[in-house]
């Protein structure tokens, strides 16, 4: 079917609404608009869907959410009655429509049998992993689209083990949808209905008890923050989303005598009224917060994104201003303050592991090897990270300290499998109370391990491509690379290519050809012979390709150098 026979296939449906109606009706001059809205369905991969908010095939609205559940519910089903009982966890964001999109989730989940448990108000992304495994759900639902703009919403699943769902089952999840008629084949049934015969049920405040009663078990030190809580001033944001509850209710259970909100934006208000972004990885963001640190001499300021599945902090540096750490700099820390944490608590398994992908820092894994610990990369996304938790935990080959990423996300302890920003945003006032109690901040803490592990550098590059055609133009890169391998990069020596999509890896020096393990994504790693890596993929979530600059120099300046000159042949890509 073309993209116009299914725009009219909508406007004649006889189900959609008059204002919905209108909405289609109002492009009917525009072509491209069409195009883009109806070219085909949202793609339904491990992470879900994610798109704009309007009517379309191509967009996030509720007959798009009705029918994604029913390709979904179909797969649940086909693992038989017991899985149905087992049921499945719904969860939802700040979002406009979220909980919209969930309650009508819900409907199609009770009319297919599968009994649901259905938040009551929007939650934190890793309560809903938590639920998951808690109850033993056989899968999982959370309307979010994380980080991004207002105009987005998403949908997330999960399977039994609380991680985003594995390939296989997002494969078959795909083949079901493209089989049913996003109108015709849809099982929805009234909501009090399905609550009243019990196929709908509401999760509150015991769940939230049972979360937090494992999130507090993470602490390691509550003495560091007795001594110096009487003076240690921490100010936080959850962007106007889910983090608003948990993670102040995590922090003064660590004991944090002087929290500070930031009360515009601790508001519930899916049009992010406050940022251009609610995105902690962006730190104009933050300038609410830096106001009211510097009103109570705070030199701590931590940020949650929308459905508090990511974390970024701002730290007070040495001349007085606030400076934003990446979230490679802040695993970093968190690396390293966990071993000796745990050290001192006893606590430290027997063989401890560090998780991180292949785009996250190679500081990282020194920190680790040189405290003792195995460091294992994985692809991008929390769904490998807990396959390899998952392998691990079976061949009794280590425990996971720490798995991270460089775009923020965090996971500490064994009851979530995912993302965790209320658990790390503890975690992370807990290191920042320990070095204030060695009269450091997190701002020396970090040089301190520069100076002890290497000067080492990242930065991420985006390459925008938005529309129909910039799917095209990311392909074209990539393909591009394939073809005519650069030998050299700014000028130095390409001594290593890897190809993640067929796990080959190519000597420049020798000709030699081998492989890796990691294979089936398409990602390209070049490694130079100055220690630099760059590596480029497009994004999963977002029309862009990625390019990762990751770097290491005999002092600040020669990193930073490196940093300038590979981002300038990151520029001739685009």
């Amino acid at each position: 079917m073309s993209y116009k026979q299914e725009y009219e296939k909508w406007l004649n449906s006889g189900v959609l609404t008059e204002e919905e109606l209108d909405e289609l009706r109002s492009i009917a001059g525009d072509e491209k608009e069409i195009e883009n809205r109806f070219y085909g369905p949202l793609e339904f991969g491990t992470a879900g869907l994610r798109g704009t908010m309007k009517m379309g095939l191509h967009q996030m609205n509720i007959y798009v959410i009705r029918w994604a559940t029913q390709g979904f519910a179909e797969v649940i089903c086909a693992e038989g009655e017991e899985a149905k009982k087992k049921g499945i966890a719904i969860c939802m964001d700040c979002r406009i429509n979220s909980d919209k999109f969930a309650r009508a989730a819900a409907e199609v989940c009770a009319a297919n049998g599968i009994h649901v448990r259905l938040f009551e108000s929007l939650r934190p992304t890793p309560e809903l992993s938590f639920a998951v495994r808690e109850y033993g759900c056989t899968a999982g639902i959370n309307v979010t689209a994380s980080h991004n703009p207002k105009e987005y919403n998403g949908y997330k699943v999960y399977w039994s083990d609380g991680a985003q769902l594995p390939p296989q089952h997002a494969d078959a999840v795909a083949e079901r949808l493209s089989k049913i008629d996003i109108f015709k084949d849809i099982k929805t049934m009234d909501f009090d209905e399905a609550v009243e015969k019990g196929l709908i049920e509401i999760l509150g405040d015991e769940t939230d008890r049972r979360f937090m009663k494992h999130v507090v078990s993470t602490i390691n030190d509550r003495e560091s923050m007795a001594k110096v809580a009487d003076n240690f001033e921490v100010v936080f944001t959850p962007f106007h989303g889910c983090g608003h509850k948990l993670v102040p209710e995590a922090l003064r259970e660590l004991g944090v005598k002087h929290l500070h909100c930031v009360e515009e934006q601790m508001v519930i208000d899916g049009n992010f009224p406050t940022v251009a972004s609610p995105n902690p990885e962006n730190p104009e963001g933050f300038y609410l917060a830096v106001d009211l640190a510097n009103k109570h001499g705070a030199d701590f300021i931590i940020g949650t994104d929308p459905d508090s599945d990511r974390v970024g902090i701002m730290v007070r540096s040495k001349d007085g201003r606030f400076i934003p750490f990446t979230g490679n700099q802040t695993g970093v820390l968190l690396t390293d303050y966990l071993i000796g944490a745990m050290k001192r608590a006893g606590t430290l398994p027997e063989k401890p592991v560090l998780l991180k992908t292949i785009v996250t820092t190679e500081m990282a894994r020194k920190v680790a090897e040189s405290n003792g610990l195995s460091c294992y990369d994985t692809f991008t996304g929390f769904k490998f990270m807990a396959e390899k938790m998952a392998d691990l935990d079976e061949a009794n080959a280590g425990k996971v300290i720490l798995a991270y990423e460089e775009s923020y996300g965090y996971l500490i302890g064994d009851f979530v499998r995912d993302k965790d920003a209320v658990t790390a945003a503890l975690i992370i006032t807990e290191m920042a109370a320990w070095y204030a109690a060695q009269g450091m901040t997190l701002y020396d803490a970090l040089q301190a391990l520069y100076e002890k592990y290497g000067w080492y550098g990242e930065k991420t590059h985006n390459l925008v491509m938005p529309g129909l055609d910039g799917l095209e133009k990311m392909a074209a890169l990539l393909g591009g690379l394939r073809q005519n391998p650069p030998t050299e990069i700014a000028g130095t020596e390409v001594i290593v290519r890897k190809d993640y999509k067929d796990g080959t890896v190519y000597d420049c020096r020798t000709g030699e050809t081998g492989s890796m393990e990691l294979r089936d994504s398409n990602v390209l790693r070049y490694e130079l012979s100055d220690g630099t890596c760059v590596i480029i993929r497009p994004s999963g979530t977002e029309p862009k390709v990625k390019v990762y600059v990751m770097t290491i120099g005999k002092d600040a300046a020669e990193r930073d150098a490196n940093l300038e000159k590979y981002g300038q042949w990151v520029k001739s890509l685009a």
